[in-house]
C-alpha cells in the first residue's frame, strides 16, 4: 500500500474532474479499482444540504450534493476503474434468513423518493457504471467486485464509511470516507472495533447492529464482544465455550442466544460471490459526453456546476455545447448591472429574489463603522451576471447637493441624481430582507446586518461568503472578496480607489457618480452569489457542514448583537489617566534626559540609539540596514538587565505612552456620542487558530498585567443596575490536546488539579512549583501554547529570547 496515491487534497479548481478524466488509459486491465457506496452518498448528501427544487419544483438538494461529491471524487481519484454501487429493492436474501432484517427503517422522506432515479441518471450522465442487482445490497456487490479486483492484482478503495464494508479492508483494500476525507485502513478499523477487519463479522454478530435490525445476543456490545472474540478466538469456538464464562447473565445469553448469534453473522457477512451482471473490466474510467452532461446539469438547474464544467471543456479547446451560452453566465463584469432609480423596478427584483429563494446582498455606506455608517445604496444578485444597484443617499457630486435623509424622505438638491426615497425603499426591501424564506448571501454580512439595523430592518437568514471560505480553507489565504475572487473566479474585482479615489481626493460613496457606481456595487452582490455557489456544495463534499452550521453562522447575529450594544467607559475616569500618564512621562523624560546629559526626542530610536551606543557607549549596540541602532524592547530589556538606568527609564516611558496613546486617549474618541459606549468590531475570520480578534478597537488586548493597565480595565463600566461578569475556560485548548491525542500525563495533570503552565516549567526549567516566578511559568506557557499552534523553534527562540537550539529542547 506504501506509496500508492489515493487522491490527495486538491480541488476542483487544481484540477478539475473533466482533464483528469481524460488523462487514463483504455481499457487496460484494472490497477485502481474505485467502489463508490453510491446509496450511503444519497442519504448522507439528503440530510446535510438545505432544501432546493429545480425549475419544475422537484427536489434536488441530494442530487446537487451527490453531483458535488461525485465531481471532487473524480478530481482527486488516479482510479482507473470505477463504478457507483446502489442497493436494490430493500428485500434481499437476508429477509428469507430473517424476515425482521431491517424491517423496522421507516421509508425514505417524500422529498427524497424522486431524487432516486434522477441520482441514477447523474451517474450515466457522468458516463460512470450505475450498478445495482436485485436480491443483493450494494454492499454485496462491493464485496464480490472487491474480490475480483483483488484477485486481478488491483488494489481497491471502497468509498464509504460503513461499518459493515470494514470486514473488507485488508494490505490490498482500504476504505475512503469522503466526508470526512479521510481514508479507513486496518489500523482504522481496529479503533472501529478494537480487532482487525478477519475478525468483524464475528464483533458484529455478536454485537448486533440497531440501525439495520440484526438481533445479536442481548447485553453484549462491540466493546465486550471484541474482548470476547480476542479470548476465545472466533464465534464458533466461543459459542461452543460459553459455558465457561464466569458472569453468570452474560453466560446465560450467550448459551440461549447462540443460534440467534450465528443468524446475525450470516446477516452482517457480505456476499462475496454474486453473479454479477457487469464484467469488472467495463469500469474502466471513460469520459463524459459534454453535451449529455452539461442537458442534465440544465435541467437540474445547477447553474454553478453548468460553469464549471464548461470552464474546463472550454479550457481543453472543447468547443461551446449548444446553449451553454444562455447556461454558463458571463464573467464578472462583463454584465449589463441594472441601476435601479424607481420604486417599479426595486418591487420586480424583490419579486424575483423572493421567488428564487436566495439573494445576495450588499450595502454601500458612508464608513467601515457599521455603527457610525450611514447607508448610500443597496446591491441585489439572483444569479450570476443578473445585478442592480439601488442607490438610496448619492449626492450630486463631491461636496454638493447634500441631502437630509433624518425624515427617511430626503430633500432633492438641484443636482442630486434620481434615486427611490430611502423611507419607500427600506419599507419595500424590509419584508423580503427578513422573510425566513428568503437566505441573505453576504461577504461578512454581520457588517451590512448592523447597517440595516440601525434603519429598522433585522436580516435574516443569513450565509456569509467570507465565512464559507474560512471554515473551508482557514489559514491557506485570506478571505477578502478580492483575494477570493481573484482564486476561485479568476476574476479581478473593481477597487474601491478606482470609483471614489485615493488619498486627499478620495471621496465617500455617497459623492461617487452612479455610472461608476452601479457597476462597483452590483458587481460585490454578484460576485457573492457566484462565491455562495462554489463554496457552499464544499461544506457537505469535505465534511464541514456541521462547522460552518452549528457554530459560525449562529454567531453572526449574535456578534452583530455584541458589536451593537457596546460596552460602557468611564471618560472621566480614561481622561484622568491620561493627565496622569502625561504628567509621569514628563517625569520620566527629565530623568532620562539628565541621565543623557542633553535633550533628545525620546520617542526617536535613531536619537535614542546613538545616545545609547555612540555617546553613552554601552554594548550590544547592533545596526540595521537603515544604519539606525536598534532599540526594541528586548535590546532595552538586555541593557536594563545590566544594571543601565536609562534604557530602564525608556521601558518606563514607552509602556505609559503605549498605554495613553492606544488606550486612555483613543478609548474617549472612540466613544460612540449617540450611545455613549464604544463598539468594537469582531472579526470572525481574522485568526487562523479560529479564536475571534477585536478590532476599532481592539478590546480583547487590554492591559491587566502592570498596575497601569488595571487602571485602563477599570474604566470599562456596568451600566445602572447592572454589573460586569468575567468568565474564562480554563486552559481550554491543553484540555481537548489532552482528550483528543490521548496524552495521559496531561489527564492526571488535569485530573489531580495541577496547574499545568507551572507543571511544564517545573519539568523543563528544572524549578520547583512552590514559589515560582511568575515569569518562568509564562514562558512555559508560551511553549505549551506555541507547540499546539505549531510554533518552529525560531518562533519560540524569539518569544522567549532564546537560542533557538535551546528552544528546540523545550520543544522536544
Amino acid at each position: 500500500m506504501a506509496g500508492r496515491a489515493r487522491g490527495g487534497h486538491c480541488t476542483l479548481a487544481d484540477r478539475p474532474f473533466i482533464r483528469h478524466i481524460a488523462a487514463m488509459t483504455d481499457s487496460a486491465p484494472p490497477r485502481h479499482v474505485y467502489l463508490v457506496d453510491g446509496s450511503g452518498f444519497i442519504f448522507r448528501a439528503f440530510h446535510a444540504l438545505p432544501p432546493m427544487t429545480r425549475p419544475d419544483g422537484t427536489p434536488v438538494n441530494a442530487v446537487y450534493g451527490f453531483v458535488a461529491m461525485l465531481m471532487k471524487l473524480l478530481a482527486e481519484t488516479d482510479a482507473d476503474h470505477i463504478a457507483v454501487i446502489f442497493d436494490a429493492k430493500r428485500e434481499n436474501f437476508r429477509n428469507a434468513i430473517y424476515p425482521e432484517y431491517k424491517a423496522h427503517r421507516p421509508p425514505p422522506p417524500d422529498e427524497l423518493i424522486p431524487q432516486f432515479a434522477l441520482i441514477h441518471e447523474a451517474v450515466e450522465a457522468f458516463n460512470l457504471p450505475s450498478i445495482r442487482m436485485e436480491g443483493y445490497e450494494a454492499d454485496d456487490l462491493i464485496a464480490t467486485y472487491t474480490k475480483q479486483a483483488v484477485a486481478a492484482g488491483a488494489d481497491v478503495t471502497v468509498v464509504s464509511s460503513d461499518k459493515d464494508l470494514m470486514q473488507l479492508v485488508s494490505d490490498k483494500v482500504i476504505m475512503f470516507d469522503a466526508m470526512k476525507n479521510r481514508e479507513i485502513d486496518a489500523a482504522g478499523v481496529i479503533e472501529k472495533f478494537g480487532l482487525g477487519p478477519d475478525k468483524v463479522v464475528d464483533i458484529q454478530a455478536l454485537a448486533g447492529d440497531s440501525s439495520d435490525n440484526v438481533p445479536g445476543v442481548p447485553g453484549i456490545g462491540v466493546k465486550t464482544a471484541a474482548q470476547l472474540i480476542e479470548e476465545y478466538g472466533d464465534l464458533d469456538t466461543l459459542l461452543a465455550r460459553a459455558e465457561e464464562i464466569k458472569q453468570p447473565k452474560r453466560r446465560q445469553n450467550l448459551v440461549e442466544n447462540a443460534e440467534l448469534a450465528r443468524i446475525s453473522r450470516e446477516l452482517v457477512r457480505l456476499k462475496d460471490d454474486v453473479p454479477v451482471e457487469h464484467a469488472l473490466d467495463s469500469f474502466d474510467k471513460r469520459m463524459p459526453d459534454h453535451d449529455t452532461l452539461i442537458a442534465f446539469l440544465q435541467a437540474q438547474g445547477f447553474k454553478s456546476v453548468i460553469a464549471r464544467v464548461e470552464a474546463a471543456h472550454l479550457a481543453d479547446g472543447g468547443a461551446p455545447s449548444a446553449g451553454s451560452a444562455a447556461a454558463s453566465p458571463p464573467p464578472p463584469g462583463k454584465s449589463a448591472y441594472e441601476l435601479v432609480q424607481d420604486e417599479k423596478a426595486l418591487a420586480a427584483w424583490i419579486a424575483e429574489a423572493t421567488a428564487e429563494g436566495a439573494v445576495a446582498v450588499d450595502t454601500e455606506t458612508t464608513s467601515l463603522d457599521a455603527m457610525a455608517a450611514e447607508l448610500v445604496g443597496v446591491s441585489l444578485c439572483v444569479e450570476p451576471g443578473r445585478a442592480c444597484y439601488v442607490p438610496l443617499g448619492h449626492k450630486g457630486g463631491a461636496g454638493q447637493g447634500a441631502l437630509d435623509f433624518g425624515d427617511g424622505e430626503g430633500k432633492d438638491a438641484a443636482d442630486a441624481p434620481k434615486q427611490v426615497k430611502l423611507k419607500k425603499a427600506l419599507a419595500l426591501l424590509k419584508p423580503m430582507l427578513e422573510d425566513p424564506g428568503t437566505l441573505k448571501i453576504g461577504q461578512n454580512i454581520k457588517y451590512d446586518a448592523l447597517v440595516l439595523s440601525k434603519y429598522g430592518i433585522d436580516v435574516g437568514p443569513v450565509d456569509d461568503t467570507m465565512l464559507l471560505s474560512y471554515v473551508l480553507d482557514g489559514g491557506l489565504h485570506g478571505h477578502g472578496m478580492d483575494e477570493l475572487a481573484e482564486l476561485h473566479l479568476g476574476h479581478t474585482t473593481i477597487k474601491y480607489k478606482d470609483v471614489a479615489g485615493t488619498g486627499k481626493a478620495q471621496v465617500t460613496f455617497d459623492h461617487v457618480k452612479l455610472d461608476k457606481a452601479v457597476d462597483y456595487a452590483a458587481e460585490d452582490a454578484d460576485v457573492t452569489l457566484r462565491l455562495h455557489r462554489v463554496f457552499k456544495p464544499r461544506l457537505l463534499a469535505e465534511s464541514m457542514v456541521s462547522v460552518y452550521e452549528t457554530i459560525e453562522r449562529p454567531l453572526i447575529p449574535v456578534l452583530a448583537g455584541m458589536e451593537c450594544a457596546g460596552v460602557r467607559v468611564d471618560p472621566k475616569a480614561l481622561k484622568a489617566l491620561s493627565r496622569d500618564f502625561t504628567q509621569r512621562m514628563a517625569g520620566y523624560e527629565d530623568e532620562i534626559h539628565k541621565l543623557a546629559g542633553e535633550d533628545f526626542n525620546i520617542g526617536s530610536p535613531r536619537q535614542l540609539g546613538e545616545i545609547l551606543f555612540d555617546k553613552l557607549g554601552l554594548d550590544g549596540g547592533r545596526k540595521g540596514k537603515t544604519g539606525a541602532y536598534a532599540t526594541g524592547a528586548d535590546v532595552l530589556e538586555d541593557l536594563a538587565a545590566q544594571g543601565h538606568d536609562l534604557p530602564a527609564r525608556v521601558l518606563d516611558w514607552r509602556q505609559l505612552a503605549k498605554l495613553k496613546s492606544t488606550y486612555s486617549d483613543t478609548l474617549v474618541e472612540q466613544i460612540n456620542p449617540e450611545t455613549g459606549r464604544v463598539h468594537t468590531s469582531f472579526m470572525m475570520a481574522g485568526a487562523s487558530t479560529g479564536r475571534l480578534a477585536s478590532t476599532d478597537p481592539n478590546l480583547q488586548n487590554i492591559p491587566v498585567r502592570t498596575e497601569e493597565g488595571r487602571k485602563i480595565r477599570r474604566a470599562f463600566v456596568a451600566g445602572k443596575g447592572n454589573k460586569l461578569v468575567s468568565l474564562d475556560y480554563s486552559q481550554i485548548e491543553l484540555r481537548i490536546v489532552a482528550h483528543v491525542a490521548g496524552i495521559d500525563a496531561l489527564r492526571d495533570a488535569f485530573r489531580d488539579g495541577h496547574d499545568i503552565h507551572a507543571l511544564t516549567a517545573s519539568q523543563v526549567f528544572g524549578v520547583p512549583i512552590k514559589g515560582m516566578d511568575p515569569m518562568v511559568r509564562r514562558k512555559a506557557k508560551a511553549i505549551n501554547f506555541g507547540i499546539i499552534y505549531g510554533i518552529s523553534p525560531f518562533g519560540l527562540a524569539r518569544q522567549l529570547g532564546i537560542a533557538q537550539k535551546e528552544a528546540k529542547a523545550y520543544i522536544e
